[in-house]
């Protein structure tokens, strides 16, 4: 007959530590059916106890869950008879919940609420455009080699040596390029261009 606390998943108040002993012994020997049925014994009562220490039902889950993976793994080295498995059960469940509640907690969002989107708003993204079609006006102003060098170096991305080959001039003249290039481009951005 199935009693009520054995029904939720929980070993009656007077189960026998001599049952557990039998059955760590079987889980020491590889039998899954030993395990389920040391889990059905005691898991309700390690989640009740996970839940009340970390306030997480997430939490509880995952203290529970790493409960009887050492169970698994230390069955093997389990003393029949030097202390009751419950005991060291409860204290395992404990430690793992005093240590879930030390670590930083991670907010968790509701998966239904929308994320605010981290990129450049509408009204930056409109400004940004109105300004690079300045820019790209001022660049076309420019003199044939002033916007080559302008080119090569922001839209191609080359560095000023590879740049300076590609137009077949020494890296100062390159330079001397680029600093009247951008000095004109900025005085027509400024209104002050001569």
């Amino acid at each position: 007959m199935t009693t009520n606390s054995e029904a939720r998943g929980r070993a009656p108040a007077g189960s026998p530590p001599a049952e557990d002993d039998g059955l760590l012994g079987e889980i020491a020997a590889g039998s899954e059916a030993a395990f389920a049925a040391l889990m059905q014994r005691h898991l309700g009562r390690v989640y009740a106890l996970a839940l009340r220490i970390t306030g997480s039902r997430s939490d509880a889950e995952d203290a529970a869950q790493e409960v009887f993976a050492r169970v698994w793994r230390k069955a093997p080295d389990w003393q029949p008879g030097a202390a009751r498995f419950s005991t060291w059960l409860y204290r395992v469940t404990m430690n793992l919940c005093i240590d879930a509640r030390r670590r930083p907690r991670v907010e968790q969002l509701d998966p239904d609420l929308p994320l605010a989107d981290p990129g450049v708003g509408a009204d930056e993204q409109l400004i940004a455009r109105e300004r690079e079609q300045q820019v790209l006006a001022a660049m076309a102003q420019l003199p044939e080699r002033q916007r080559q060098a302008m080119v090569l170096c922001y839209t191609a991305g080359l560095s000023n040596a590879a740049a300076a080959e590609a137009m077949e001039i020494s890296v100062k003249a390159y330079e001397a390029l680029l600093v009247r290039a951008k000095r004109e481009i900025r005085a027509k951005l400024e209104g002050t261009e001569p």
